[in-house]
């Protein structure tokens, strides 16, 4: 997740873990209906409607891996996995030691709210692990919520970065 704006509420302190090329492994699971607006849900056949809930539904069953560079200076913020997708979100540390963070998130994007919490832990100098838990809501949807919790494993792939 790529954090773009912080409030601290505790002091950050850097992972102690190895700069360069990481590798993020992230499997979960999402309850609760998708933020589509009712009426797009209701104008669908029964069997695309279905199809629909069931892709939903299995998202999160494969793993989803991505790579990132960490340097010096993205290891002293909050721990992200390098995804553009949280850019309308503010974070808050809520506690942070050199081994483990754990982060509130709220993301606010085209009136869709989310918020929730992150949680790191730094195994040793090369493996990461953490969960997400998150939810969102719609006011489009009648304020229906959905549920995200995901689990991630980062590994420390070498010193040098093949993409910032």
């Amino acid at each position: 997740m790529l954090l773009c704006s912080s409030a601290w509420g505790a002091d950050l302190h850097a992972l102690d873990v190895k700069t360069g090329q990481w590798e993020t492994s992230v499997i979960g699971q999402m309850t609760g209906m998708p933020t589509i607006p009712p009426e797009v849900l209701n104008q669908m056949p029964p069997e695309q409607r279905a199809k629909l809930e069931a892709a939903i539904g299995a998202r999160g069953a494969k793993p989803i891996v991505s790579s990132n560079c960490m340097t010096k200076e993205k290891l002293a913020q909050a721990w992200n996995t390098g995804q553009q997708a949280m850019k309308s979100c503010t974070t808050t540390v809520i506690a942070s030691t050199s081994s483990k963070q754990e982060i509130h998130i709220d993301c606010n994007r085209e009136g869709s709210k989310s918020s929730g919490t992150v949680k790191v832990e730094a195994v040793d100098s090369g493996h990461i692990r953490g969960s997400i838990q998150m939810t969102a809501m719609s006011p489009s949807d009648g304020g229906h919520a959905m549920s995200m919790n995901y689990s991630f494993t980062s590994k420390w792939v070498g010193p040098a970065c093949t993409e910032k």
